[in-house]
């Protein structure tokens, strides 16, 4: 017979404490049953919630995520994007939305690639640059197997995260692009919500550096704020079509370096040209990610991705 798990008010949390330490206590003891169903009352209050969520994940215990979603549902404490959702006064499920956002992404970048005649499962070598903790990473691990994918990310912490976790090669980014070493080349680096952030000064040498990290005939796939972005969020760009405002949700990177961009098709054009020489971009895509971000694929020339 199953046990009986019964809702506790939304304010209680002393009871989704104890909850949680019974729960940790039943596991001990070898009672995973019985401490799924405590850790599952835990699950329900905001100063439990992610702690329960995680014992259930990592012991797959009834009523965990991964265990009908068929990935690594694990989330880091230090997850800004996790954050994000649970602070959201809109997400009424913080788990289930961030967790399903990723896997929401990684339909769009499949819809993107079949666009362009790439399906993605034909990928044999995947980058991730700006990874953060992996709410993409995880889904992209089900489709092409961690053995075809590499992570990057600034925060040291999200690059042992994606090894430990989710079983990637992962590498840490620096703050100048001139700095990031390439060692490898993949036919696909795909830089999702990473020049949506950037300022000014660095915008053209990410691009120029990122090229730089795709194979010969390889794809580099980025998103950008856009104009309709823009408009949404009231923002008036410069004569060139830029705008930076240093704010994020990341609160990891300085906001000088890592704020909110938008920028226009312009723009973005210009510095393709300017960057990467002999790149063909083969598909441009407004408001593709999110309903929100401008999606753009390039293709590097054959003998050599990047400029510079």
């Amino acid at each position: 017979m199953g046990l009986t798990v019964h809702t506790m008010p939304a304010d209680d949390a002393g009871g989704a404490a104890e909850a949680l330490a019974q729960g940790q206590r039943l596991l001990a003891q070898g009672q995973a049953e019985a401490a799924a169903a405590a850790l599952m009352q835990a699950r329900q209050h905001p100063a439990t919630r992610l702690a329960a969520h995680n014992l259930l994940e990592q012991h797959r215990l009834p009523g965990a995520f991964g265990e009908w979603m068929g990935v690594n549902c694990e989330i880091s404490p230090q997850d800004d994007i996790y954050k994000f959702f649970d602070g959201h006064p809109t997400s009424t499920n913080p788990l289930r939305d961030y967790l399903a956002d990723g896997w929401r992404t990684l339909s769009e970048l499949m819809l993107l690639l079949e666009q362009v005649d790439r399906p993605l499962l034909r990928v044999g070598s995947f980058l991730e640059f700006a990874s953060g903790h992996g709410r993409f990473t995880r889904h992209l691990v089900k489709a092409l197997g961690a053995q075809r994918v590499t992570a990057s990310d600034v925060v040291p912490d999200a690059v042992a995260f994606a090894q430990e976790r989710l079983g990637v090669r992962a590498f840490q980014s620096v703050a100048r692009p001139e700095d990031l070493p390439v060692t490898q080349r993949h036919e696909v680096v795909f830089v999702l919500s990473l020049f949506s952030h950037l300022p000014r000064a660095s915008w053209g040498r990410w691009l120029t550096r990122l090229g730089q990290l795709v194979a010969s005939g390889g794809l580099l796939v980025f998103s950008t704020h856009g104009a309709e972005a823009a408009r949404r969020q009231q923002v008036r760009m410069d004569a060139e079509g830029f705008f930076f405002a240093p704010s994020s949700e990341s609160n990891a990177i300085d906001a000088q370096e890592y704020g909110t961009t938008f920028t226009s098709e312009v723009f973005v054009r210009a510095r393709l040209a300017e960057c990467l020489p002999g790149a063909e971009l083969l598909h441009f895509a407004p408001v593709w990610f999110w309903r929100h971000q401008d999606a753009w694929v390039v293709r590097l020339p054959a003998g050599g991705g990047g400029g510079g």
